[in-house]
């Protein structure tokens, strides 16, 4: 999916060393030692070792890792509040370790506005004069930056409360305002550490889907530091996991979830609903068979017959989904001579897109257990989906099967899209 999306940060061979004498971490790093051991060793803590990644333009990348891993100190580095002890941060063609200091002042206000755990507001300052801060700070006219950061606050739903103090807003209408400030500055990447970990699970969710609303609105680069596997999957374009400073997998959350680099890794996603995060698409199986919508009850219950279907959908010829004809209906429609299986086509069925969660699918099959059909946003009938599927998809998920013969004939049977 990257491919063809421009590179906005580019990172290469990143290490952080603490403590004096880092070359000596690093040469016993160079030699094979992990963390512990050169702690041990040298009583030098290795924060970051070897890190390679990109951030794309208007992505939303989350790094993740537990307490210790080195998320915190990597975010840190891309805008050199830490400085690094090699390495390459290239942001549109500046690498940012090798700048002076004038110049990495002025990459920082151009590039990067920062959201932190704990707000960061000023208590003294009403909600407009915390959002105008880093404008006022980067001495845009007072004029200006009122419109720029009222816009901002629009943006995150704060209009009206322009005049209000930190200490007159809950905890995540005082996120909110930490993220218009960021928004106001106009910098092309966002940088947010744990953003939304002090807030209570009903408002963190909240912000959750406030930030994916407001990354499809304005494709923000943005790279979110989270411990928390769920944050991670509900907002991850893609996931960076750190362990002991070191990058064990980067993936999209799907990928996260479906092929764990390792032990580590599925140890870190155990536990996880795999119904909410696997979709129609994983669990969808080729049609059998389709009716045209031209075709009469005699050609259709032929070919529901050579295919063992006792129901079939009904598609125009550019494949969109008109309806659902059952074999009863069309033996009866066949003796009283009816010609045009459009008359006696039932949209009593389900459809999804590809992307529903297999656990929404559960309440959709009928008592006739009808094939769910899985459509596009033009209608046109891509699959189906049955109920074997969704539990074999979920097995899968929990433990994949050995291949031998009799998984591979139960698959195929499934792939026919019988009830």
């Amino acid at each position: 999916m990257n491919e063809n999306r421009n590179v906005k940060i580019r990172v290469r061979n990143l290490s952080k060393v603490f403590g004096n004498q880092p070359k000596k971490a690093l040469e016993l790093r160079n030699q094979g030692l992990k963390r512990p051991d050169i702690f041990d060793k040298t009583g030098l803590t290795l924060g970051l070792s070897n890190i390679d990644f990109d951030v794309y333009e208007g992505e939303l990348l989350v790094i993740m890792g537990l307490s210790g891993s080195g998320k915190s100190t990597l975010i840190r580095c891309l805008n050199r509040l830490i400085e690094p002890t090699e390495g390459e941060i290239v942001i549109d063609g500046e690498n940012i370790p090798e700048l002076s200091d004038k110049a990495l002042l002025e990459c920082r206000r151009r590039h990067f506005s920062m959201v932190f755990q704990n707000f960061a507001l000023f208590p003294h300052r009403t909600v407009q004069q915390n959002a105008e801060f880093g404008l006022e700070i980067r001495g845009v006219e007072k004029e200006e930056r009122t419109k720029v950061a009222r816009h901002a606050l629009h943006q995150v739903g704060l209009d009206g409360w322009e005049d209000a103090y930190p200490n007159q807003l809950s905890g995540g209408m005082q996120q909110r305002v930490g993220l218009a400030r960021a928004l106001a500055n106009d910098s092309t990447v966002l940088l947010m550490d744990e953003a939304f970990s002090a807030l209570d699970p009903l408002i963190r969710g909240d912000m959750q889907q406030e930030l994916l609303e407001l990354q499809h609105r304005m494709q923000k680069t943005t790279v979110f530091i989270t411990h928390d596997l769920d944050e991670a999957i509900n907002i991850a374009d893609r996931i960076i996991l750190l362990k002991d400073g070191e990058i064990v997998q980067i993936g999209t959350p799907e990928e996260i979830l479906t092929k764990p680099a390792d032990d580590y890794v599925k140890r870190f996603i155990e536990g996880v609903d795999m119904s909410r995060i696997l979709t129609a698409e994983h669990a969808m199986r080729p049609v059998r068979a389709t009716a045209r919508e031209e075709d009469g009850p005699r050609t259709t219950l032929r070919k529901m017959h050579e295919n063992g279907i006792d129901s079939i959908y009904v598609t125009s010829r550019d494949r969109k989904l008109q309806g659902l004809v059952e074999v009863d209906t069309l033996e009866r429609a066949a003796k009283e001579g009816k010609d045009d299986i459009r008359e006696i086509m039932t949209q009593d069925f389900r459809s999804v897109t590809p992307e529903e969660p297999l656990h929404n699918l559960f309440a959709m099959f009928s008592e006739k257990s009808f094939p769910i059909a899985v459509i596009d946003d033009q209608r046109r009938l891509l699959g189906v989906v049955v109920k074997g599927a969704v539990l074999d998809q979920l097995a899968q998920a929990a433990e994949p099967p050995a291949l031998d013969e009799a998984g591979k004939d139960h698959e195929s049977m499934a792939a026919t899209g019988d009830a």
